[in-house]
């Protein structure tokens, strides 16, 4: 049986030891890739159809954690393949961007997601990345339509000044469940990062 970390932590200190350290920075998220996905259970949302659309989406072996809604300048779009699906660890973290929404039996769910990239307006150099995400019950044209006043509000309040955006992508998904629970959703999910060493 190995030795379980209070274990190994005692054995350091009893001899004197100090574990190595590193000081690390921020994780930077480097390349990503965008999914979408749809289920609807008659037994339950989180453990029923929010499971079955990240089956869809074919994320569903990962814990799925959320960001909020800002890229680095270093991030990068790459094609979502079966190569990439099937490199996923069962039970690893995968880091997200996400809207998802839940509707019961005969109503909508609809997710949306728009993402644009800032600019230097004297130097034309990337800067990062806005999203914005909607969650709720309109159709997806109108989730589109809002999504592109949700990103030129965002832009108009921190970012006209300095920055010039070019709006990229933007990603729907919806459902009316003939079950009684239904989840749509989309996602931007990362693979990999960056991680600045301090000293």
């Amino acid at each position: 049986m190995g030795k379980n970390a209070r274990t190994v932590r005692m054995s350091h200190e009893s001899e004197g030891k100090k574990p190595r350290t590193k000081l690390v920075g921020n994780r930077i998220p480097r390349t990503f890739f965008i999914t979408k996905g749809k289920g609807q259970s008659d037994y339950a949302v989180h453990a029923g159809s929010y499971h079955l659309a990240l089956h869809d989406a074919g994320i569903e072996r990962c814990n799925i954690m959320q960001y909020s809604s800002i890229l680095p300048k270093i991030a990068d779009e790459v094609e979502k393949t079966e190569e990439t699906i099937d490199s996923l660890v069962h039970g690893s973290v995968m880091d997200t961007i996400m809207a998802n929404a839940t509707a019961e039996k005969g109503k909508r769910a609809t997710a949306g997601m728009i993402f644009g990239w800032l600019y230097d307006k004297k130097t034309n150099q990337k800067y990062g990345g806005i999203v914005c995400e909607y969650n709720g019950e309109l159709t997806e044209e109108q989730c589109r339509e809002m999504l592109q006043k949700n990103i030129q509000e965002l832009y108009e309040n921190g970012y006209s000044e300095k920055f010039h955006l070019e709006k990229g992508k933007i990603i729907t998904e919806t459902i009316v469940p003939e079950k009684n629970h239904g989840t749509a959703l989309v996602a931007l999910c990362f693979l990999d990062y960056e991680v600045p060493v301090i000293e």
